[in-house]
């Protein structure tokens, strides 16, 4: 398939060419070359050149960049050497430098005579780049960095050490690093700081044995090393006295056979992420709040209201986060059976519409410095899901029930099956027999409770109806840990020391900070935004001249994708290379 160029002389001389997209055949009968018109451009002086462009950009995106490039060169009498993308890490190299976090890199790796700062912080961008276009271990990170992809910026040559030392560097810098690339972010978006949402995740360690195993050994190793006992079988441990980090506990992974570090996160309503923190696995979420309201008192962010979830709730965390005159909304349990809990359900109010499907009613309870604010949230399409949900458990238990013998007390295995089922035992109780049957109280009690959840604030100024949407946006620290298990791949972590696993975590969050800047500026997802950009390619072609690096066409998206983040698109030609003279013979 090509173009063909007819022309036609006129009575005066001049010549008219018409253009037309024309295919070859054999004639099987005369064995001769018969061009079939596939369809006509017309006139060439005519032509309409826009959407004859649209086609080369439509057909270079069926083919794919390297593919369109490469023909492009065997057109031109170049030879095309390869073609890696661009657009994606383009964009994100130019938001790293608009929030200063290269230069910020630079100036701690200048305080510690660094040997090469600028090196240090492109490498240390490469790592953040490969967390958020194709995460993947610290060793593959290197060799998709050097032949992969078009990083600006980023050392050529990189290699896994050189990636390890980039992450030891980081060690001690992390707060100061977050806090002033949050405060640039904060003044790129215009944001207003006046929520913040806190939440807390597992990641685990694809890797046998946890930090606890560890410090058993180094203690083996330093009875043996005061004479007591006989030398382990195992290795001298390389760090001793390095914290356990790497801990069993609660895992939100479903992976309880794994170590695991607890990490929390604050973001904004916006879902900016500010700061991030690793604690051991073991640490529950709400011994983590005392740590991060502390961290960041320093940090000035003005009247804050903190946002936090049901296992974040104690006395002594909801005293912590009112500290310094600021303000919390946190969920509490309804089910705890805790006198203030029943004292709110049983108060008499209406409930105050504030949206579809999210009603609010204020209850007061306690006097003087006890007394506490308390909002009552209903949801009314939960409250009908909440019932549908409850009759098929009934009617499943009622099946069940069936099941059982004449002399239920006497099979102990099947009726304690059922009484210690998570979903239906809740239901279920023990008549005198013995036997399992419905308890309507507890039937009764759950119905209470239908569609609802309730909030504790001392915030005073905040209508009840805002302290219900002020809590609903916790689903931002949701997206975030969504996007950082799917899209950036943090877990499993496959680092054992303290300061490499921190280290990782601080990468996911620079990584999460720049992705969500983009879907803030462009209005799109992050993965709608890469693969637009994806497809702005740059090509490395040599020629009679010598060798030059050129990007593929911007496309209109592209440029407005670049335009909406601020960051000026790359130049059509990125260096030229001219071959050496050749040398006279002599």
């Amino acid at each position: 398939m090509y173009i063909r160029i007819n022309a036609r002389k006129n009575r005066d001389g001049s010549k008219i060419e018409y253009l037309q997209l024309a295919h070859n055949r054999r004639d099987p009968a005369t064995g001769r070359i018969i061009p079939d018109i596939l369809y006509n451009f017309g006139r060439r002086d005519q032509l309409d050149e826009a959407a004859l462009r649209r086609l080369v950009r439509s057909i270079g995106r069926l083919l794919g960049p390297a593919a369109a490039m490469a023909e492009a060169a065997s057109g031109e009498g170049l030879r095309f050497v390869e073609s890696r993308p661009l657009g994606s890490a383009w964009l994100l190299r130019g938001l790293w430098e608009r929030l200063g976090v290269g230069a910020e890199l630079e100036r701690l790796a200048g305080e510690g005579r660094h040997e090469d700062p600028a090196g240090l912080a492109g490498t240390i961008f490469g790592l953040v780049a490969n967390r958020a276009l194709e995460p993947r271990s610290k060793r593959a990170a290197a060799e998709w960095l050097n032949g992969d992809v078009a990083a600006p910026g980023v050392p050529d040559r990189l290699y896994d050490e050189r990636l390890y030392r980039a992450m030891d560097f980081l060690r001690g810098g992390e707060e100061e690093i977050q806090r002033r690339v949050f405060f640039a972010t904060a003044d790129l978006l215009n944001l207003e700081v006046d929520l913040l949402l806190y939440d807390t995740t597992s990641a685990y360690f694809e890797m046998e044995g946890d930090d606890e195993e560890r410090q058993e050994r180094a203690a083996a190793w330093a009875a043996y090393d005061r004479g007591e006992g006989e030398e382990p079988w195992f290795t001298r441990p390389q760090v001793v006295n390095e914290p356990a980090m790497r801990l069993p506990g609660h895992s939100r992974d479903h992976r309880p056979d794994r170590a695991q570090v607890v990490v929390g996160l604050a973001v904004t309503r916006e879902g900016i992420p500010v700061r991030c923190w690793v604690f051991p696995g073991n640490t529950s979420d709400a011994k983590t709040v005392a740590t991060v309201k502390q961290s960041l008192a320093g940090w000035r962010l003005g009247r804050v209201v903190w946002a936090v979830d049901r296992g974040m709730v104690s006395t002594e965390n909801l005293a912590e986060l009112a500290k310094g005159g600021a303000y919390y909304i946190a969920g509490e349990r309804l089910r705890a059976g805790q006198p203030e809990v029943e004292a709110v359900l049983g108060r008499a109010g209406r409930y105050q519409a504030v949206r579809d499907n999210l009603e609010v009613k204020e209850v007061w309870l306690g006097e003087g410095s006890a007394r506490r604010r308390h909002v009552l949230v209903r949801n009314p399409a939960q409250v009908e899901r909440d019932r549908a949900e409850r009759a098929a458990t009934l009617a499943r238990i009622e099946a069940e029930l069936a099941r059982l013998p004449a002399g239920g007390a006497e099979h102990p295995k099947a009726v304690c099956r059922l009484l210690t089922h998570p979903t239906l035992g809740r239901y279920l109780t023990r008549d005198r027999q013995g036997r399992p049957v419905v308890d309507a109280a507890k039937v009764k009690a759950e119905e209470r409770l239908d569609g609802k959840y309730l909030l504790v604030t001392n915030d005073e100024s905040l209508s009840p109806g805002d302290v219900a949407l002020g809590y609903k946006q916790l689903a931002e620290v949701e997206r975030a840990w969504r996007d950082l298990k799917s899209e950036l791949d943090w877990r499993p972590m496959f680092h054992r020391k303290a300061d490499r696993i921190r280290a990782h975590v601080l990468l996911c969050w620079l990584a999460l900070l720049l992705v969500r800047v983009v879907e803030v500026r462009t209005g799109q997802t992050w993965p709608r935004v890469r693969q637009e950009l994806d497809r702005l390619h740059q090509g490395v072609f040599e020629g009679p001249e010598g060798r030059f690096v050129q990007r593929t066409e911007l496309t209109a998206l592209q440029l407005q994708y670049l335009k909406a983040a601020g960051v000026a698109p790359p130049p059509r030609f990125e260096s030229i290379t001219a071959q050496p003279a050749a040398i006279p013979a002599s």
